[in-house]
This record gives structure tokens, C-alpha cells and sequence, in this order.
């Protein structure tokens, strides 16, 4: 066990430089695969296996030395550092693509139709185009018409759309995830307050509605898809529509994994004590972390287009 005063420091290792080339991989592939090459999926699912194997054993290494006591106070508030700097990271990721959403409404597709200084751009690039948001008709179809190369979607996925509430995703998905952030803090309470059973309850219904939700918003893209016309070509719409979402998917999807993992540890593992259960806490403070940003991209992109 560290002693009073001093500082664990872990041995040499590779697995920083493995991740590295595992983020490389993952992120040259997704953009290969983007951009049609034949490769990018593979590249990309090798880029993953990597990360995550590095992932695996990296994590499985730290929770070793805590339970072995190595890890003192001034290394567990590193951790809670560290995770704090990680989700102000992902703020700062989100706030760009909500910070290019309203660049796109309020500054680019104004000028575009003639508002402001952009009256000559209007006159004589994109003659006949109007500023309405969500965009349906793109500045390629006012030009060129039917030989437009950029079209816009048939329907938006915005509120007005709709006929009932009750029948509409996002509404649901965002009762889903709002529930399962009561349900995280209910399991972060009976962990706090000793109940094994309870906290492994509310936990694993927390991973469960963060699995209905995925699935719920695979559905909303395949409606998207094939229903509405919706896709990444179909101009600036569906560009910041399938970035935001998608992103925000992946937060969720990558939230459902770490809470699973924990919920595992403590059924078999009986991993997690009042006093000592960072791992848990820190996930449960990104899963938070991605029910804030779905109200943000529920009010901006569902509720006002």
C-alpha cells in the first residue's frame, strides 16, 4: 500500500503509444470508409479492436493496483481530474458542432439569400433561393432544378411534422434518457448507502434503457432514410442532423458500454464500497453528461428544426 505522503508511480508501459496508433487507425479508416475506400472498414474495425484490447488491458491493470492498495488519495484525485478535463473535452467537442448548427442558421443561409451584404451573392450565385430552416430546397435545386446534384430531403425530422406526440422517436427516446439518468442516480444512492442489490438493479436497467434507446434511434435512422429522404447528401439539413445525432449516438453508445462493464464488475465481481467506487461515479457522470447534450439537441434539432 502507498504510504502517507507519497505517490504511486506505474511502471514503463507501451500500451499510451498502442493507444495512440489504435485512435489513428479508427479515425484514418472512418475517414477512408467516408470517402469510399475499399479499405476504411477494415482499417477501421482493426483501428477499434486495437483501442479496445489496449482499453481492456489498461483498465484491468488500474483495477488491480487499487485493489491492492497501491493507489493512494493524491492518484484517486488525478483520476477525478482526469475524468473532469475528459467530459469538458467532450463540451468543448459538442459546443462546435452546436456552434456550426447555429453559424449555418443564423449567419450563412441569411446571407445566402440575399439578407444583409449577401444581397449580390443572392443576385448572382444563388439566384431564387430563400432562407428557411429546416432547408429543404438547397441553393444547388433554386439554381439548377431538377439537375440539381444536392437535394434536399422530402420531410424534416422536426416537431412540426408530425401528427401525434405520441407516435413521434425522439420524443420517446428523450423520456428514455432522461429516465435512465433518474435511474443512474438511484443506483449511485444505494451504492453510496451499502445495498448491493438495489445498486445492481438500477444499474442494469440503466444500460437496458440506454439499449432501448440506441435501438429506437437506429429505427429513426432507417425511417430517415428511406421514408424521408433524410441522408448526409441531402444538403446542410442533413449534414448537421446525422453529425450531431450521430456523435451523440456514439457518447450513448460508448456511456451504455462503460455502464455495462460496471455492472458486470459488481455482479461477479462484487467490485465498488461506498467509500471507493470511482469507476462507477465516473461513468455515471458521462452518462449525465450525454442526457445534457440530447435536451440541447432535442430542443435545437427536433423542437425549433
Amino acid at each position: 500500500m502507498a504510504s502517507e505522503g507519497t505517490y504511486y508511480v506505474p511502471e514503463q508501459s507501451k500500451l499510451p503509444i498502442l493507444a495512440s496508433l489504435g485512435l489513428f487507425l479508427t479515425v484514418f479508416g472512418a475517414a477512408s470508409w467516408l470517402n469510399g475506400n475499399d479499405s476504411g472498414p477494415t482499417v477501421f474495425f482493426c483501428g477499434g479492436v486495437l483501442f479496445a484490447y489496449v482499453l481492456w488491458v489498461w483498465f484491468s491493470t488500474v483495477i488491480s493496483e487499487n485493489m491492492a492498495g497501491l493507489n493512494d488519495a493524491q492518484l484517486k484525485r488525478s483520476y477525478v481530474w482526469g475524468m473532469g478535463w475528459f467530459i469538458f473535452s467532450e463540451v468543448m467537442f459538442f459546443a462546435a458542432f452546436f456552434g456550426a448548427l447555429w453559424y449555418v442558421r443564423n449567419l450563412a443561409l441569411p446571407w445566402l439569400g440575399g439578407e444583409g451584404d449577401g444581397a449580390a451573392t443572392n443576385e448572382f450565385l444563388w439566384k431564387g433561393f430563400e432562407n428557411t430552416w429546416p432547408l429543404m430546397t438547397t441553393p444547388d435545386m433554386a439554381v439548377n432544378g431538377d439537375a440539381a446534384r444536392v437535394t434536399g430531403p422530402e420531410q424534416s425530422m422536426s416537431f412540426s411534422q408530425v401528427d401525434s406526440i405520441w407516435t413521434w422517436l425522439p420524443f420517446w427516446n428523450t423520456v428514455i434518457l432522461l429516465t435512465s439518468s433518474v435511474t443512474v442516480h438511484f443506483a449511485h444512492t444505494a451504492l453510496k448507502n451499502a445495498k448491493r442489490s438495489a445498486f445492481n438493479s438500477w444499474l442494469g436497467l440503466t444500460v437496458l434503457l440506454g439499449i432501448i434507446f440506441l435501438v429506437l434511434q437506429v429505427w429513426e435512422y432507417i425511417h430517415a432514410y428511406n421514408d424521408l429522404g433524410l441522408t448526409l447528401q441531402s444538403g446542410i439539413y442533413g449534414t448537421t442532423f446525422f453529425m450531431l445525432t450521430g456523435f451523440h449516438g456514439a457518447h450513448v453508445t460508448l456511456g451504455t458500454f462503460m455502464l455495462l462493464v460496471m455492472f458486470l464488475r459488481s455482479v461477479l465481481k462484487g467490485h465498488f464500497k461506498h467509500d471507493d467506487c470511482f469507476g462507477f461515479e465516473s461513468a455515471s457522470w458521462y452518462w449525465h453528461f450525454v442526457d445534457v447534450v440530447w435536451v440541447g439537441l432535442f430542443i435545437f434539432i427536433y423542437i425549433l428544426g
